[in-house]
Formats: structure tokens, sequence, C-alpha cells
């Protein structure tokens, strides 16, 4: 087999596969029944994974973020919730709070 029908042969078949379960996805939505103990298990998994993921980056991360002390970051998260529950619950305001207030603590630690 040459390259480009390779090629095309490959695209094929992982378009195939990525569409088909979106169309599964999509075909089975509208049976789900949202107030189901299935359907709140699911949920409360994914926001423990979310949980988790969150508390790791902050804890432990990697990259650029693991460049900025530990304090900083728990510090932000802090701020974050506050702005967060003070704000009626708006997640743009905290977020952007936590950000500036990590950036605020690492500028200011570079400057003293």
């Amino acid at each position: 087999m040459n390259a480009p029908l390779w090629a095309l042969t490959l695209m094929i078949v992982g378009a195939l596969a990525t569409y088909f379960w979106r169309a599964f996805g999509v075909a089975l939505s509208g049976r789900i029944d949202t107030a189901s103990r299935l359907f709140e298990w699911v949920t409360c998994v994914a926001y423990a994974l979310l949980a988790g993921l969150i508390a790791r980056m902050i804890l432990l991360p990697n990259g650029p973020l693991a460049e900025a002390a530990s304090p900083d970051r728990i510090a932000a998260a802090v701020v974050a919730l506050a702005i967060f529950f003070l704000t009626r619950r708006n997640i743009g305001l905290g977020v952007a709070a936590g950000a500036g207030a990590l950036v605020l603590m690492s500028w200011g630690r570079g400057l003293f």
C-alpha cells in the first residue's frame, strides 16, 4: 500500500471511530434519566475527578506552575474560593481573582 492511500485509510478509520461514539452519545442522550441514581453517581464521580485534578495542580504541580511557591498557590486558591462564594458562585470572577492573586504574590516574591 502506498503512502497516500495508507494515510487516507488511517484518516477514514480514525474519523469513523470518533464519529461513531459521538453519534452513539447523541442517540442515547434523549433516553437518559438525569434524576436516576446512576446519573447522580456519574455526576459525583465527575466532580470528584475534577476536585482531585485541581488539588493535584495546587499541591503537586508540573511545568511553569511548579515555579510558584506552595504558599502562594494555596493562598491563591483560597482567594479564588472566597471570591467565588462572595460573588454568588461566579466562576469567572473566582478564577480571575485566583489567577490575579497568584500573579501578584509571585511578583511580590520577586520584588522582595
